[in-house]
């Protein structure tokens, strides 16, 4: 079966599971586990043996090493380094490690020094197309686990990052569960033989609440082999509480997906694989292998589902709301719901003076400019038609249009959008603004512009084609208030400028 065929049988949201091998194929600065624990071996003994002969002690009965007793002989020679070298090479640890302290916070040095070699976000540039494209599926993805220590997944999902016992008051959609910790928080790193079996300790809530993620939704895993512990402890829980010989097992079963990676192969057809996991018999999974990750993100991104995860996460934020019995929320019942259809059913949150059944509003289409964009979130933009666009507003058509050619008025809606642009350009004769700064913020500084004029010189510039639209880009992304006329203004113009082909 083709990997598109495969995606659109999907009935709810995939969840995604991503490995270490996400992260290799994506940034510079990254490691596996084997070669992680190499490198902080290296970087305070400078002897590859000194690592080779901790690593001969733990292999284990199935051929293969137990890196997390590993990374307790080297977390207990690395912290006594450290304590006997104070003001050595690795200064800056201690110095961490011992404000925290002041604070009375323990947090191990090892730790503190895997999160500095880990804290970089550094994306290859040969693999900016690639990231483009998951983008694109991102509007799909009802919520990814990650066992990385990394912040590469915030980056590119701009979802909740949940460690810890925070991963029980979690909602599915739009949370990043990150189960073996976080950079950000190196005390919740789980990484040595202890860690992991304090985690078993308390491991029975969080492992239900991602139990019924794996019963409900589509479960792809990117970044792990076949034989990755990880994958075989997930089966390993999920069949403890199925059977897996029944047709609830198997539904299960055709819900999951691994995406295996093997250099420069092209293919796009998924298999059943068997996989063998101690006190079961053989359980059978769907497989990609496969270097040609940009068709599985295509074919995500083209699934067509009854609403985006975008708005679930919009609704689930109010619906936390209500549950909480925030003031001034009302919950109005029109009918009678158990003699509903679900295809009959709607779900509307909004005012109850204005309430009618748009996703956005085009104020909301621009704040979320570059994420409708980024997903080519096309399902939604075709609400344009159903928006009325008075002729004095500032909207964006060009790169909404290049993203959905379903917008039925989209030549009369980009003249208008000139003209508006037009007119500001027109009303500077009298002011004599240049339009020569190179970046906004450059803008921003000059003294000589006053604050009512800025807005006009970085139009001006930008139309010019003086300013780079990166740093538009990175301006408008960081932009305090996206509800005001000043945002909509520039936006249009770097809209333009970017996506009106006859004038690039």
């Amino acid at each position: 079966m083709q990997i598109q065929e495969f995606v659109n049988n999907f009935k709810n949201h995939p969840v995604i599971f991503i490995g270490t091998g996400f992260s290799l194929r994506y940034l510079y600065n990254s490691y596996s586990w084997d070669s992680l624990l190499k490198k902080i071996a290296s970087d305070f003994q400078h002897n590859e043996e000194y690592y080779l002969g901790i690593k001969s002690k733990c292999k284990n009965k199935y051929n293969s090493y137990d890196f997390d007793r590993v990374a307790s002989y080297i977390e207990n020679d690395f912290n006594t380094y450290l304590e006997n070298n104070r003001y050595g090479e690795f200064e800056h640890i201690n110095d961490i490690f011992f404000e925290n302290m002041r604070n009375d916070i323990n947090i191990s040095r090892f730790k503190l020094y895997i999160a500095e070699l880990l804290k970089n976000i550094e994306l290859k540039e040969n693999m900016l197309s690639e990231i483009t494209e998951l983008k694109k599926a991102r509007k799909n993805i009802g919520s990814v686990i990650t066992t990385n220590y990394d912040c590469l997944i915030e980056k590119l999902f701009s979802f909740e990052p949940l460690i810890g016992n925070n991963i029980l008051l979690s909602n599915p959609y739009g949370a990043l569960y990150k189960i073996h910790g976080c950079v950000t928080n190196p005390d919740k790193i789980i990484i040595t033989e202890t860690d992991y079996q304090e985690f078993e300790k308390k491991y029975e809530l969080i492992r239900a609440q991602l139990l019924s993620l794996f019963i409900h939704n589509p479960i792809i895993f990117i970044g792990y082999s076949m034989s990755d512990k990880n994958i075989k402890d997930i089966l390993k829980t999920i069949f403890s509480y199925v059977d897996h010989s029944s047709q609830y097992a198997k539904s299960i079963r055709d819900n999951f997906l691994l995406i295996e990676y093997e250099k420069d192969l092209d293919n796009t057809e998924i298999l059943e694989h068997d996989i063998d996991i101690e006190g079961f018999s053989t359980i059978r999974i769907n497989k990609l292998k496969t270097d040609n990750f940009i068709a599985l993100y295509q074919a995500l991104s083209n699934i067509v589902l009854s609403v985006s995860a975008m708005d679930i996460r919009k609704v689930q934020s109010v619906v936390r709301q209500i549950y909480s019995g925030t003031e001034g929320i009302k919950v109005l019942i029109t009918e009678d719901l158990d003699n509903l259809k679900n295809s009959d059913k709607v779900l509307a949150i909004g005012s109850k003076n204005t309430i009618k059944y748009d996703y956005q509003t085009t104020s909301e289409m621009m704040i979320n400019y570059f994420q409708l964009i980024e997903e080519s979130n096309s399902q939604l933009l075709a609400l344009i038609n159903k928006q009325k666009i008075q002729k004095e507003q500032f909207f964006p058509i060009f790169g909404f249009s290049a993203i959905c050619e379903e917008v039925d008025k989209r030549e009369d809606l980009k003249k208008q959008q000139h003209n508006k642009i037009n007119s500001i350009i027109t009303n500077n004769d009298k002011k004599n603004y240049k339009g020569i700064h190179k970046e906004p913020n450059d803008v921003d500084k000059d003294d000589s512009i006053p604050q009512t004029y800025k807005t006009l010189e970085i139009i001006l510039s930008i139309m010019n084609g003086t300013m780079n639209l990166e740093s538009v880009e990175f301006y408008l992304r960081n932009y305090k208030d996206k509800r005001s006329t000043n945002y909509r203004k520039i936006l249009c113009a770097y809209d333009i400028k970017k996506y009106n082909k006859r004038q690039n």
